[in-house]
């Protein structure tokens, strides 16, 4: 991976704009009748999103979306311990955030409302092969968009772009940056871009691993380990849950491009994907508005990249 040192702007706001609920973005489902489908239906409470569902998609060629018809469902990967993004509330049992809500709307766009949507917890290690392995139809969850990955998957999007992050404990003074990560225990997610960045560019770090990076947070609270990193947006939510023991040290120092993973070689859901995101900018930012955007903070939708 590429260090690229700030010319932040819309990148750091984005950051900045992780300032999450973990409350946001609550049910959604069908609103139907749509040929087009996608898009934004009614607003059924303050935070709770609905989408049009489509109707005669045509598919043709997409192997992924005849398994879906089929099965008469959707099985979405995601996350569930990301604040704002991808959270299993444990008080409701309901999954919310950003990219949960990202994951509706391509359900919908496909013909699936949320009664037909299956979502799976899919850590970071495992994801390539969650999708390869058909477990799941495709992936939405703080997925970096990376060269190596495009040999084992289809990525469509960016749908959202942010930078590589430290979290510490609120006392610490030792740690302001990523200059200063030399002889330090720094916790990321197996399989994760960030970790594979740690070793690879401060080799004077010392990496710890978890499948899940809440777990990297809870060493990081028993002192296990000195820092988080990972993506910025996901650290602000952690560190907006407990602001009086975390908080976020330095500048983003990496960029980090998020991609719905799809099956190797499906290009005509890609493409569905890569068209449904480019036409629906005023859905993405009602959803964004919803749910991470609730910090204030305003940006624009990053453009789709034809080529991921």
């Amino acid at each position: 991976m590429k260090i690229k040192k700030a010319s932040y702007g819309v990148v750091a706001s984005m950051a900045i704009a992780a300032l999450a609920l973990s409350g946001c973005g609550g049910d959604s489902g069908s609103s139907g009748g749509s040929t087009n489908g996608g898009g934004l239906g009614g607003d059924n409470g303050d935070s709770a999103l609905t989408y049009d569902v489509a109707t005669n998609v045509d598919l043709t060629g997409s192997p992924t979306y005849d398994k879906m018809k089929a099965a008469d469902k959707v099985t979405i990967g995601v996350k569930d311990d990301q604040p704002g993004l991808g959270y299993l509330d444990p008080l409701t049992d309901e999954r919310v955030g950003f990219d949960i809500e990202i994951a509706k709307w391509m359900a919908a766009s496909l013909g699936f409302p949320e009664d037909k949507i299956e979502f799976k917890t899919i850590p970071s290690a495992s994801r390539e092969q969650a999708i390869q392995n058909g477990d799941v139809d495709f992936y939405v969850g703080t997925y970096s968009i990376t060269d190596k990955r495009k040999q084992q998957i289809n990525f469509a999007g960016p749908y959202f772009v942010t930078g590589q992050g430290i979290l510490v404990k609120k006392d610490n003074e030792d740690i302001k940056s990523e200059k200063d990560l030399a002889g330090k225990k720094v916790c990321s997610a197996t399989g994760s871009t960030p970790i594979q960045n740690i070793r690879e560019n401060f080799p004077e770090a010392e990496p710890f691993e978890y499948d899940k990076y809440s777990l990297c947070v809870q060493a990081l609270e028993s002192g296990e380990v000195d820092a988080v990193s990972t993506d910025q947006a996901i650290l602000i939510g952690f560190a907006s849950e407990k602001p009086d023991t975390l908080k976020v040290v330095g500048e983003p120092f990496t960029e980090e491009r998020y991609g719905i993973g799809l099956p190797k070689g499906d290009t005509a859901l890609t493409e569905f994907f890569n068209t449904t995101l480019t036409d629906g900018g005023d859905t993405w930012t009602k959803i964004y508005d919803a749910t991470l955007g609730k910090s204030g903070t305003k940006v624009e939708q990053p453009t789709v990249d034809p080529a991921s």
